[in-house]
C-alpha cells in the first residue's frame, strides 16, 4: 500500500485585483482576426478567427529578427549592405557598402520596420530570399506554427505568404524568451551604430506606439500593407502574467490591444510555484541529513480570479528514501486543486545528491521494492 505524507504548501502568493470583471462576450474589436494568448500556460483567453490564414505584413519581421538573433554571435557578425539587399517600402535607408552587425540590423528592423534590413539579414545568412524563407518555415514548424507559410523576410505581399493570429501569438511568446529580442522590442527608440562608416549612428523611433500608450506593454511589432491592412503583435506583462495580443486587418489596433489586455489582467490571476520558495524534506535511510525536495522547475498557474481563492496545494512525498540519491531525481509531486479539480501537478526532485553508506544486496532489494510500491 502506498504511503504519502501530505503537506499543505505555505507561502504561495496569489495576486488579485479589485477591478470588476469584464464579460468576455463584451470584448469586440475592429479586427478581422484577433487573439489574446497567455504565454504562461499557453492558453487562448479570447479569439476571433484566430485560426484563419491571413496576410501578416511586417509582423513577419519578428521571425526574421529572431533567426538573426539566434545566431551564435549576433553582436559581432558583420553584414555588408549591397544592391541586392535593396527593398521597397519602409526602410532604414541603408546604402551600399555600409557595414552593421546582425544585432544593429535587428534594431532597425524591429523599430523602424526596415525592409532593407530584413533583406540584408536574409541574404547574408542564407544567400537568397528563397533559401531564407525555407529557414523561416523550418523555424515556424519548430515553434508549432502549423498554419503559416513564409515567402519574404519583410512581409511584402505575396499570396503564399500568410499566418494566423494564433500562430503569430506563439511566435511572439517564443521570441520574447530571447534576451536580445526582448531588449530591442521594448525600446521606444533605438540608436543603430554602424561599423562603416566609422562613428555613424542613426536613431530610429519604434513604430509600436503601444509602448507609450500602455504601461504594461513590453514589446511588439507593427505591420501594414494595402492588401493586409494594419497588423499588430504585442506582448504585455503585469502581476506575474505574460499576455500576447494579435490583431489582423484592424484600423483601431492600439485601442483594441488595450481592451484585450484589460480583459486579461482584470479577469485572470497568476499563482507562482517557485523553486526558491517551495522546499520540502524527507528522511534518508543511509544518509546523515534529510533530503530536500524542490519543484522540478518554477511554473506559473493561471486561473480566473473568481476561482483563485479556492485553490489548495498538497505535497506528496515518501516518508523515507534510500541512498544513493541523485540530484534531480523525482521523489514526489506537488498538486494544486480547486473544487476537486486538479489544476497542476509539479514533480518534486532532489535538491542535492547524497551518496551515503554503500548498500548491500538486501538493502538494494528493499530499496527497489519500496520505490516500486511508492
Amino acid at each position: 500500500m502506498r504511503k504519502f505524507v501530505s503537506i499543505f504548501l505555505a507561502g504561495i502568493i496569489v495576486l488579485f485585483s479589485s477591478v470588476i470583471s469584464v464579460n468576455a462576450q463584451s470584448i469586440k474589436t475592429s479586427a478581422s482576426a484577433h487573439i489574446l494568448y497567455c504565454a504562461d500556460n499557453k492558453k487562448v483567453l479570447l479569439e476571433k478567427n484566430a485560426y484563419s490564414p491571413m496576410g501578416m505584413a511586417s509582423t513577419t519581421k519578428i521571425m526574421t529578427a529572431l533567426i538573426a538573433l539566434e545566431e551564435q554571435n549576433p553582436l559581432e557578425t558583420l553584414v555588408t549592405f549591397n544592391e541586392e539587399m535593396q527593398a521597397e517600402g519602409s526602410s532604414m535607408y541603408l546604402e551600399t557598402g555600409e557595414k552593421l552587425t546582425l544585432f544593429e540590423l535587428c534594431k532597425g528592423m524591429l523599430a523602424a520596420s526596415g525592409n532593407d534590413a530584413a533583406n540584408a539579414v536574409a541574404i547574408s545568412l542564407c544567400g537568397s530570399l528563397e533559401d531564407f524563407a525555407v529557414r523561416m518555415n523550418r523555424k515556424a514548424q519548430e515553434i508549432g506554427m502549423k498554419s503559416t507559410n513564409f515567402v519574404t523576410p519583410s512581409g511584402l505581399p505575396d499570396e503564399n505568404h500568410y499566418s494566423t493570429a494564433y500562430d503569430m501569438a506563439l511566435l511572439m511568446a517564443y521570441a520574447m524568451e530571447n534576451p536580445h529580442f526582448r531588449e530591442i522590442t521594448g525600446e521606444r527608440s533605438v540608436d543603430v551604430k554602424f561599423v562603416s562608416p566609422k562613428g555613424k549612428t542613426t536613431t530610429y523611433e519604434n513604430h509600436n506606439r503601444l509602448l507609450s500608450l500602455y504601461e504594461p506593454c513590453v514589446g511588439g511589432k507593427t505591420g501594414y500593407t494595402i492588401q493586409d491592412g494594419r497588423c499588430l503583435v504585442t506582448c504585455s506583462e503585469k502581476d506575474n502574467l505574460t499576455l500576447v495580443a494579435v490583431t489582423f486587418d484592424d484600423g483601431n489596433d492600439w485601442e483594441d490591444h488595450i481592451s484585450l489586455y484589460n480583459y486579461g489582467f482584470e479577469n485572470y490571476s497568476a499563482l507562482s510555484v517557485s523553486i526558491e520558495d517551495s522546499t520540502f524534506e524527507t528522511v534518508v535511510v543511509g544518509g546523515k541529513y534529510p533530503l530536500s525536495l524542490v519543484p522540478e522547475r518554477s511554473q506559473t498557474l493561471v486561473l480566473k480570479k473568481d476561482k483563485a481563492d479556492a485553490v489548495t496545494s498538497k505535497a506528496f512525498i515518501p516518508p523515507v528514501c534510500f541512498t544513493p540519491v541523485k540530484k534531480g531525481e523525482n521523489y514526489g509531486k506537488l498538486i494544486f486543486e480547486s473544487e476537486g479539480e486538479i489544476l497542476l501537478e509539479v514533480p518534486l526532485v532532489a535538491k542535492e545528491s547524497i551518496d551515503g553508506e554503500k548498500s548491500n544486496f538486501i538493502i538494494r532489494f528493499f530499496r527497489n521494492l519500496y520505490y516500486r510500491l511508492f
